[in-house]
């Protein structure tokens, strides 16, 4: 799993199958403290209703957001997997 930060979304005319009705969005992974980024942007369909600004979970895995999404065939690559409501580090 990786903390990420909702930074957009994505808008397609035209797209493969498994996609429609999905929303795509862009999401920053970031450190812990939640503002500092820790690696490029991807693309992760949306399975939690997140939105922009929000701090969410995404998985990075194919096979994982293939599972969530219940579509074994679908060309997935990542998935947004939860909203994070707070962030506690000891």
């Amino acid at each position: 799993m990786i903390l990420c930060r909702v930074i957009g979304n994505s808008v397609s005319t035209v797209k493969h199958e498994s996609y429609l009705g999905h929303k795509v969005m862009i999401v920053q992974p970031v450190k812990t403290d939640t503002h500092t980024v820790q690696a490029p942007s991807f693309l992760a369909i949306d399975a939690c209703r997140a939105g922009m600004g929000d701090l969410v979970l995404a998985a990075r895995e194919g096979n994982t957001a293939r599972q969530i999404l219940k579509n074994d065939n679908a060309p997935f690559h990542a998935v947004i997997v939860g909203v994070v409501d707070e962030v506690h580090c000891p």
